[in-house]
């Protein structure tokens, strides 16, 4: 295949501008050897970034691939960070190397929470397909799938000393389930509207629910023992338990007495919050003494739970105070003494500690306790900003002291433009309070400056100063050296829509919703305060026009000027004399922008009906019209001395076009929301681009060629995949659906992996029959045959027998993903695995992973094999085989497991010390030492 034309390809190089992103929450993280509460990890779009809040920095990013991160939750041992997607998949992440050694995928579409149980070894997620799955981390793969709510999973929590879960989802239903029998034996009703949190308090006799109004409801559990009359009728799934106020009916306590096997939940009361709208979530320390909440507003309320003394002593001044104006009371009356009744209180045990207010909305809270009572609180905001405070939870009135605010690394808005400087090292960004200039090899902001809200931008020849056109009309000019504004211009009086710079660079124009485009030169004036010179602009000539202007453009020779108009059209004036030259009409909406090549002949033109013109500049004939977004095309311009152009759209795409083919050459994927603009640097080789989900993107121009055929192959695959992990899920045969299910999914990697493990049944099918022929051969053959060649795979393998290469493809099977491959694997295959598991079982090979897909395939093609007279034989040697080999290796682990108690015991009693109690010790004795050296340190200073 010949190139015809060589284009080269742009690949995503890094994200910036976001510091934290708003679908996703917030979560304290502890690094090797780092101090707790110094760490936090947020979403960035489809990666993680960990920040130092103490530093301001960010020191480690867990790469994402595609799709954004919707939720984080950290592992109880601090070293992993499991990764929520919008596609469903989980990740888990180690924070020692960065990188993500286990991934699940289940959930067909965003994942909503995510929670570890205490030991670290299992995962519950929850996602907006109202399913919630139990994986198993250590065997990477997927326990049960369990279904019954009816709306997003909002929160999911484990029970620490009970295989029990508890559920809450926007249904507006609190669902408990039993782990052991994956069933949900008890269904809460007492909210009006959905609950978007619950956390559980006083080791786990209390649950505490924030629905969409400003209660926090709670309810007292009980945990009863199972032990029931013989003889009770069997519970039925799925009533409810709890209405909203008492129920007397008796039909409903019938069946409320029959599901209380297990525990039993009542109301306790309420605690008010001072927010009116919904709560947004609810978080816990680990001890579970302090809850922090929070609405759609600035202020965070913060709780503490009192311990049962701290209750009683507050009970016991109550009484107190209840007895003496008893007394006085009855003193008053004439009356007979009686015993006062102290009622206790949700009030007396949940007290309202204090509360935080933000610089902004708050979109999510993590709070962690520390040594000495102190309260460590992480909140991300709406506007791209983390915040953290801390208090003291033993002050009967603690004050919340502001300890960090990250705000330097993105602007608090969109960014809605964007410019390069003449050397290719500066980017400019302004948004609707600020303006950045960024470095563009290190991302690292070099200055940041006020500004009101900008619509347009360059910057001036010199790259010493720039200049934004404001939404107010205004020009308002920087010095980038002081960071100093040094004058606001009143230059229109509408939305000044855009800048450019004249081809001579000695001065520039602007166009307006005004109606008109100004002319502006360059001039240098002295300044009476500094007596130094300084630039400012003078405003030379004005064209008037009969609509709104949206876009204007010099052609490069300086002859012609280009100008959109709100009535669709663009008009094409003579610079020198303003005199009309051409009118380009032909789109249906107004045309957003426009650029003109570098060899003025070719105009293109990019409108809010989706559509890209290119027309010719000689006579404004259009040479071809293009669908180019699936919704408004916010930018376009030309990379520098060619006819190629990128587009971007609100249809969060940018896209490289060639102006001379009217071809598609490639879409830059990466954005999550709108594109508002992009960059292209002078020399071409980089872009920046800027979009509503808050992140600036730099892609570069690297040295890969673009194969266009390839490129439109790729896209198809790429569709076809999504419609993979769109379609329906492989049906388990004789499975009826019910409340639990299989946790994986079907996806084109389950799909791939169950064709390997075919290919690899063939290819020992073919070999077998090569063997039995040789054999065959030999028998009649009068001098002796040598062996057929054995298959080049299985000679890249290191010449493995085909039996092996098969147990190495199923190896190769991810363990999140065997089920799923097994169950797409057609019957015919499935007799000739059961006799290779069979010689695999003989021989010791892998027995852990082929009893597991033994007894999977047992269970899903149960009929099948018990109907099949051939299989008896097999079943049988199995059975035996596999009864004795695992015993083989309980008996073994047994033995190691005495052995090394054994060892422990004899080193304890020589030692006469307890074993790695003396370190741990000594560790927490040099943890405590630094910590006074560090308070010494923090009172000189």
């Amino acid at each position: 295949m010949g190139l015809t034309k060589q284009y080269l390809r742009y690949a995503a190089s890094a994200v910036f501008g976001v510091i934290g992103g708003q679908k996703a929450n917030i979560a304290y993280v502890t690094l090797r050897g780092g101090e707790r509460g110094r760490y936090v990890a947020v979403a960035a779009c489809e990666h993680v970034f960990i920040w130092d809040v103490r530093k301001g920095e960010k020191v480690l990013i867990l790469k994402g691939q595609k799709h954004e991160v919707t939720f984080l939750c950290a592992s109880p041992d601090g070293v992993h960070v499991a990764v929520g997607y919008e596609d469903g998949a989980v990740r888990i992440f180690s924070l020692l190397s960065s990188e993500s050694s286990v991934s699940f995928n289940g959930h067909k579409t965003a994942v909503s929470t995510m929670r570890y149980d205490a030991l670290g070894a299992r995962l519950v997620t929850g996602s907006r397909d109202t399913d919630v799955i139990v994986w198993d981390i250590i065997n990477e793969s997927g326990l049960y799938r369990l279904r019954g709510h009816k709306d997003v999973i909002t929160e999911a929590l484990f029970l620490k000393d009970r295989n029990l879960l508890v559920t809450s989802s926007k249904d507006s239903f609190v669902k408990w389930w039993d782990l052991d029998t994956q069933h949900c034996f008890k269904t809460m009703v007492g909210h009006r509207s959905e609950v978007w949190g619950m956390v559980l308090l006083n080791q786990e006799n209390r649950l505490l629910t924030g629905s969409a109004d400003s209660e926090l409801r709670a309810w007292d559990i009980n945990y009863l023992q199972e032990e029931k009359a013989v003889g009770e009728p069997k519970v039925k799934k799925g009533k409810s338990l709890l209405d909203d106020d008492d129920e007397e009916d008796n039909e409903e306590e019938a069946d409320e007495s029959l599901e209380e096997r297990i525990l039993s939940c009542k109301k306790a009361g309420s605690i008010l919050r001072e927010a009116r709208d919904r709560v947004v979530s609810l978080a816990v320390d680990a001890k579970a003494r302090v809850i922090a909440c929070h609405g759609n507003d600035v202020v965070l309320e913060i709780f503490t739970v009192l311990s049962e003394e701290e209750v009683q002593k507050k009970m016991t001044k109550k009484l107190k105070k209840a007895k003496k104006k008893a007394a006085k009371t009855q003193e008053d009356a004439g009356e007979e003494e009686a015993q006062p009744v102290v009622e206790r209180m949700l009030k007396d045990e949940i007290l309202k500690l204090t509360k935080i207010k933000a610089s902004a909305k708050i979109r999510w809270v993590d709070c962690l306790s520390c040594a000495g009572g102190e309260l460590k609180v992480a909140l991300l905001l709406q506007n791209n900003t983390i915040e953290t405070y801390s208090l003291k939870t033993s002050d009967r009135t603690p004050a919340a002291n502001k300890t960090a605010r990250l705000t330097l690394g993105g602007h608090r808005t969109d960014v809605r433009t964007l410019a390069f400087s003449s050397d290719n090292l500066a980017v400019l960004s302004a948004s609707g309070d600020t303006v950045k200039v960024w470095n563009r090899s290190t991302l690292q902001v070099i200055r940041t400056m006020a500004c009101e809200y900008a619509l347009c931008s360059l910057f001036v020849p010199g790259d010493r100063q720039i200049i934004l056109g404001t939404k107010s009309g205004k020009l308002q000019i920087f010095e980038l050296a002081s960071g100093s504004l040094l004058e606001t211009v009143d230059a229109h009086n509408g939305s000044l829509w855009s800048l450019c710079l004249a081809p001579d660079q000695r001065g520039f124009i602007t166009g307006s919703a005004d109606k008109t485009v100004k002319f502006w030169e360059f001039e240098l004036i002295k300044d009476q305060a500094t007596d130094q010179k300084r630039l400012t602009v003078k405003h030379t000539r004005t064209l008037q026009l009969e609509e709104d202007v949206l876009c204007v453009k010099f052609s490069p020779d300086h002859r012609l000027l280009a100008v959109s108009l709100l009535d669709s059209t663009v008009k094409v004036f003579y610079t020198d004399s303003l005199k009309f030259f051409l009118s380009l009409y032909g789109h249906k909406l107004p045309v957003l922008c426009l650029d003109i090549s570098h060899d003025n002949t070719l105009i293109a033109t990019g409108s809010a009906d989706r559509n890209v013109k290119i027309w010719g500049l000689d006579f404004g004939d259009c040479h071809r019209s293009m669908f180019a977004h699936d919704d408004s095309v916010m930018f376009l311009q030309f990379v520098p001395k060619t006819h190629l152009f990128f587009t971007a759209g609100k249809d969060k795409k940018i896209k490289q076009w060639d102006a001379d083919k009217f071809q598609l050459i490639q879409t830059l994927e990466g954005h999550h929301r709108e594109v508002w603009c992009f960059t292209i640097s002078p020399n071409g080789d980089h872009i920046v681009s800027a979009s509503h989900d808050k992140s600036l993107r730099l892609w570069e121009r690297t040295r890969e060629p673009i194969i266009l055929e390839e490129e439109r192959e790729m896209e198809r695959e790429a569709e076809f995949e999504e419609s993979m992990a769109k379609g329906d899920d492989p049906v388990v045969p004789g499975e009826t659906e019910g409340e639990a299910a299989p946790a994986a999914k079907k996806t084109i990697d389950t799909v791939k992996a169950a064709e390997r493990i075919m290919e690899a049944l063939e290819l020992y099918k073919e070999e077998n029959r090569k063997l039995e022929e040789h054999k065959y051969a030999s028998m009649t053959a009068v001098n002796k045959l040598p062996l057929p060649k054995p298959n080049p795979i299985l000679v890249a393998f290191g010449n493995v027998s085909p039996s092996r290469y098969v147990l190495d493809v199923i190896k190769k099977v991810r363990s999140s993903e065997l089920e799923v491959s097994l169950l797409v694997l057609p019957f015919p295959y499935v007799p000739q695995l059961l006799t290779l598991f069979n010689s695999y079982i003989q021989q010791g090979l892998e027995v852990e992973l082929v009893c597991r897909c033994l007894f999977f395939l047992l269970k899903i093609h149960f009929g099948h094999i018990s109907g099949n007279q051939m299989l008896l034989s097999v079943i049988d040697e199995l059975r035996t085989n596999t009864v004795s080999k695992v015993q083989e290796i309980r008996d073994v682990m047994g033995f190691n497991s005495a052995a090394l108690q054994f060892l422990q015991r004899e080193i304890e009693s020589k030692e006469d010390v307890m074993f790695f109690a003396d370190a741990t010790g000594q560790l927490a004795k040099k943890k405590r030492k630094r910590r006074k050296r560090e308070r010494a340190i923090l009172t000189i200073a």
